[in-house]
């Protein structure tokens, strides 16, 4: 039983070396770069928040939740899921975090992240139904 085992593994490791050749062949070559089917021209996120420091990750993470909230209430507001609605300008997004959050501490910051979760996913299933019909989700 101990021989089986063994000739099980030995042969798995023979197939995965002999198939990795299969993968180079591919070209797969990693990007950072985003590249959308759906809504496409997006609003590129603030140069501030994508060169935050990463101690201060947390204030990005919190604009990206506030973004990610007002979009979806927005959608189910407008009944619309057209891109503008789905994905406007980080403006009213940052002008919120600025207004209300910029000076919490980072626990205060993750609070507010909760309470923008918990709004976007009372909404989530509405919009996505009003934009898997408009074909853009």
């Amino acid at each position: 039983m101990r021989q089986a085992g063994c000739t099980l593994v030995l042969t798995a490791l023979v197939l995965g070396l002999t198939s990795a050749p299969g993968f180079a062949e591919r070209n797969l070559v990693p990007t950072l770069e985003r590249s959308f089917d759906v809504c496409p021209d997006r609003p590129a996120e603030p140069m501030w928040m994508q060169e935050i420091p990463l101690r201060q990750a947390n204030q990005r993470v919190l604009v990206q939740d506030i973004y990610r909230a007002q979009n979806l209430e927005g959608i189910v507001e407008a009944g619309s899921c057209a891109c503008e609605i789905q994905f406007p300008s980080w403006d009213a997004a940052e002008a919120v975090f600025r207004e209300r959050h910029a000076s919490d501490e980072r626990w205060e910051m993750l609070q507010a992240s909760d309470a923008y979760n918990r709004r976007a996913n009372d909404v989530r299933l509405e919009a996505k139904a009003i934009c898997e019909t408009a074909g853009n989700w």
